[in-house]
């Protein structure tokens, strides 16, 4: 870090003006990552239910249509009047574009064609499936749609595909509408908090380029693995929220450098040698955080992951290049463009002074904060007890979306489309199953509770496929009671028996989540434990850090529980109550453990600093509470704001995530890491600095703590301490 904190002062102008550059064009050829993404990826692929539809589509090609067109004819017309300007667009349609079959209510054969007519006769659907890959037109899907609109006649369209360019369009409108709306008042809220212009346009700045280098990485990433086009506004919000907090946190400290009499290259210097190795510190924890989310079987969960990581190297790197130089090149001018002379050191003192204040008067009732704290984030904890995961499905699209509407149309007036169990039954030694193996398995499936009937659909070489459809009234808790009843089924003699379909495939990768959780979590807290005992030194430490990330946690889940599933609130956010969806749960579990470490690293850092130097374990809450209280409330606030700016997007499961990150900051950097730490570090005392003698060693040799490189700022830590 001396070496690099040399490098980037004696260099300031290149190094600003080389970073700056390279991740403006790395950005700007990363936006062409949107035509890139995946829609899917929530299969695992180890699943029998994975199993089952590699065989159907091996054995019989694609069965799930990308497109569902329904057609509707104009009043006084019924669908036999409009079948000769349909079929003649769909023929035209399949001339024109490449696909695997156009199959219309007008073309089928029964008992294909009972099923693409809506039960009053009054509408009929065309099922269209893509060739080779949809997701490889996604770009251009949108260009497909309107050469089959018919004129004269109504048209809906749904299907797969229409709802996954639905879910790529919404998200690409959320983030630059979230942007555009977080960016100026995050802008704002930073001149005040800052009391000047200039400062606070600097981690604004760096919020900019963090998005944009997480662009560049994630179009990387889409050339040799799957990424799903949720990373996109997860990149975007970790990268702009935390490159802000990271601004934040530098700017501050270099101020603070200023204030006490440095130049401004010896402030620069000081900063990367003390905030700087903050962040690098903070930075490794977070990727340490998502890297647990890298274990999943399913895309979509390694895509979330990719993309907060993405955002925090990013967000890191630019913090230790582009930030520093920036600040050596501004020096005393950062503090200019203000509305009054010392407004910044002014609402520094206000600050130090209410923080240290509210800690003071935490310590002296440390027993007393700790028992009411940690019993109301246990009360908001309780509903977490009955929470549920569920799925990703349209109706996570906003009321009134087109592919919303018609999946509602097909769901509601063609229920004879029928949503069932795919069930295969094939040969172990290479014969065909026996017409009576089939009839046994037919029988059986069809006596399922929830199943209204089972038929053979399809046979070929030694595959039969079976569909078990589910009755009508059937939710989704009996139709997964149902799939489990159809797995044990016991397969006849020199046969194998697998079972697919919609819900099996919701129930195999929330089953894979539950089964890959305990390795994400041991990752997260292993690594944590580790690289906090190596920056403090401590045993203690570290525990108290990952026990109250887990509360917050579970206080955090709780309260989504009660609101998302339970239902209340839920029509103020605009949402139907529903089982938590299983991705965005393993989303905010890494996010908010991670930046709950981070505002720990943050408070942590500067108390070590004080005890360094000599400092009491009283003197030295004291310090880092004032020091960073401002900071760590100040950096959480601009986090909601940016968060905040999520929960006005239109898909639910955004909100769900907005929400979520909003209450996980509102509680851990404030309740938790301003009153809950300090109240916990007062009654443990000296035994928060304990280690046994052998560790103690290891960390000597190996630690990465602060106390090494922070000698020049020791006198005014003491003089800080004394007053």
């Amino acid at each position: 870090m001396t070496r690099w904190a040399s490098i980037v002062i004696a260099r300031k102008w290149r190094v600003f003006a080389f970073a700056v550059l390279i991740v403006t064009v790395c950005g700007v050829w990363g936006t062409g990552v949107f035509s890139k993404l995946s829609t899917g990826g929530y299969i695992d692929p180890a699943s029998d239910s994975a199993q089952v539809a590699e065989i159907i589509d091996r054995n019989f090609g694609q069965q799930h249509p990308d497109i569902v067109a329904i057609y509707t004819p104009p009043e006084g017309k019924t669908v036999a009047d409009i079948e000769q300007k349909v079929t003649s667009v769909l023929d035209r349609f399949a001339a024109e574009n490449l696909t695997r079959s156009v199959s219309s209510y007008w073309t089928a054969t029964p008992p294909g064609k009972g099923l693409l007519l809506s039960e009053d006769g009054t509408k009929a659907a065309a099922a269209i499936i893509l060739a080779p890959d949809p997701r490889s037109a996604m770009a251009d899907f949108n260009q497909l749609l309107p050469q089959l609109e018919v004129d004269g006649v109504d048209v809906e369209f749904a299907g797969g595909s229409v709802v996954g360019q639905a879910f790529n369009h919404q998200l690409q409108k959320d983030l630059i509408r979230a942007e555009a709306i977080a960016l100026p008042i995050t802008l704002v809220l930073l001149v005040f908090i800052f009391g000047g212009l200039t400062a606070a346009a600097v981690p604004v700045l760096v919020g900019i380029l963090a998005v944009l280098g997480a662009l560049a990485t994630l179009r990387v990433l889409t050339m040799f693995t799957e990424v799903s086009s949720f990373a996109i506004n997860v990149a975007s919000l970790i990268g702009l929220g935390l490159a802000i907090d990271y601004g934040l946190f530098v700017v501050s400290r270099f101020r603070e450098e200023l204030e006490s009499g440095s130049t401004p290259h010896e402030a620069a210097r000081r900063t990367i040698l003390t905030a700087g190795r903050t962040v690098m510190f903070s930075g490794l924890l977070l990727i340490c955080a998502f890297a647990g989310m890298l274990v999943y079987p399913q895309a979509v969960i390694r895509s979330l992951g990719f993309g907060a990581i993405a955002a925090v190297t990013s967000a890191a790197v630019l913090t230790l290049t582009a930030v520093p130089a920036l600040l050596a090149i501004l020096g005393h001018r950062i503090n200019s463009l203000t509305w009054r002379t010392n407004a910044a050191q002014r609402g520094e003192v206000r600050a130090r002074r209410f923080w240290g204040g509210v800690v003071t008067r935490v310590m002296r009732r440390p027993i007393a904060f700790a028992v009411i704290i940690i019993s109301g984030l246990l009360v908001l904890a309780a509903p977490l007890g009955g929470a549920t995961l569920g799925e990703v499905t349209y109706t996570a699209l906003p009321a009134g979306d087109p592919a919303r509407t018609a999946m509602e149309t097909l769901a509601t007036e063609f229920p004879a489309t029928g949503e069932g169990a795919t069930v295969i039954l094939r040969g172990t030694d290479g014969a065909p199953p026996t017409p009576a193996d089939t009839t046994t398995v037919i029988s059986a499936a069809s006596r399922v509770d929830g199943i209204t009937q089972a038929l053979v659909v399809a046979t070929r070489d030694d595959v039969v496929a079976m569909q078990a459809l589910y009755a009508g009234d059937v939710g989704s808790d009996r139709a997964s009671a149902a799939v489990d009843e159809l797995r044990a089924i016991a397969a006849p003699e020199g046969t194998q028996l697998l079972v697919g379909g919609g819900q099996a495939m919701v129930d195999d990768g929330n089953a894979a989540i539950v089964r890959w959780l305990p390795i994400m979590v041991a990752i997260m807290v292993g690594s944590t434990l580790v690289l906090l005992f190596l920056a403090f030194g401590s045993v203690v430490l570290p525990i108290k850090a990952v026990a109250m990330a887990g509360l917050s946690l579970a206080a955090t889940f709780g309260v989504l529980t009660w609101v998302f599933e339970q239902g209340n609130g839920a029509a103020l956010l605009g949402v139907s109550p529903s089982p938590l969806e299983a991705t965005f749960v393993v989303l905010i579990l890494a996010v908010v453990f991670g930046l709950s470490t981070d505002y720990e690293v943050f408070l942590m850092s500067r108390m070590v600093e004080a005890r360094a130097e000599g400092a009491t374990t009283e003197e030295a809450v004291r310090f880092g509470a004032e020091h960073t209280g401002r900071v760590v409330t100040a950096a959480a606030l601009l986090l909601i704001v940016v968060t905040g700016a999520f929960t006005a997007s239109g898909l639910s499961i955004m909100r769900f995530l907005g929400v979520g990150m909003i209450l996980a900051l509102i509680i851990d950097a404030t309740v938790v890491r301003m009153l809950l730490v300090p109240s916990l570090v007062k009654l443990m005392g000296e035994a928060n600095w304990w280690a046994p003698a052998w560790m103690t060693r290891i960390h000597a040799r190996f630690g990465i703590g602060h106390g090494r490189e922070i000698e020049t700022s020791h006198h005014r830590v003491k003089t800080s301490i004394s007053s």
